[in-house]
């Protein structure tokens, strides 16, 4: 196959990321060897602006990347939004059900480029230390009530287990939840994943004529895989992810995506 016309999105943690948050020399060669051949390439990523700036600079992204978990598109170059999608205003009350049920969780609130961290344990303080220079730590109520993107709550896996258990024996209208992580249970706009955010991209830059290959390896990697042309799960993936792919790759670990770019080639 030609790279030409190919559109590559993969998500970022799991995927085009090391576990230990690496991006590999040979999956930076092989992006650059689909952009120089007429290719495109971008992330999906569950992280927000500032979280997501880092892999957007070391990568000197040149395509809009969709970012929140498909709630909004930004343009790292212009360091702006094109799009963006928010809680409705009963996120509030859903956010202190749960952290009122288990008060172990861990919880932030993401609004622009802000990290409003209401309440923190282990697993939050690891997950912040990555590229978020200046989280802001205050309470529920002292967040400014517009635009909120999206609720992220953290905690140990066997936790989030119970805070799905729970969340599923309830009814929280408007929004949508989806883990995103053995430790990482978000809330979202009504509608919005990764796959809504991706079209939204294609929308606005007008390439829905572009063969999209789309990579991940967890449920909110889900609806991208199954709306592209040829949807790939990486080797460590979950295996409803696996099933709902076209292709299976290496692990994140092992040069994922060089393998898609070579697999592309007919290599």
């Amino acid at each position: 196959m030609n790279l030409n016309n190919v559109f590559l999105i993969t998500d970022a943690d799991g995927t085009l990321l090391t576990d230990d948050k690496r991006i590999l020399e040979i999956d930076k060669s092989a992006i650059n060897e689909l952009i120089q051949s007429g290719g495109m390439f971008t992330v999906a990523t569950g992280r927000g602006v500032s979280l997501a700036r880092v892999i957007a600079d070391e990568l000197q992204l040149e395509i809009p990347a969709v970012i929140f978990n498909g709630a909004a598109v930004y343009d790292f170059k212009k360091d702006k939004f094109l799009w963006k999608c928010v809680l409705p205003d009963t996120a509030k009350d859903y956010i202190n059900i749960f952290m009122d049920n288990f008060p172990t969780l861990g919880a932030e609130i993401l609004r622009y480029d802000e990290v409003n961290v209401i309440r923190t344990n282990a697993r939050e303080e690891e997950h912040i230390k990555f590229g978020c220079e200046n989280p802001i730590r205050r309470r529920i109520d002292e967040v400014p009530h517009d635009n909120w993107i999206k609720t992220l709550f953290v905690d140990e896996p066997e936790n989030i287990d119970r805070l799905i258990e729970f969340a599923d024996k309830h009814v929280f209208d408007c929004v949508h939840l989806v883990r995103s992580a053995p430790m990482f249970f978000e809330m979202l706009p009504n509608g919005v994943n990764k796959g809504t955010g991706f079209k939204k991209l294609l929308d606005i830059m007008g390439l829905n004529n572009r063969r999209v290959v789309a990579a991940g390896d967890f449920m909110n990697d889900l609806e991208m895989i199954q709306m592209a042309d040829l949807g790939v799960a990486v080797g460590n993936a979950e295996e409803i992810v696996k099933r709902a792919a076209d292709l299976i790759v290496c692990d994140n670990n092992s040069g994922a995506v060089f393998e898609i770019v070579e697999r592309l080639k007919g290599k």
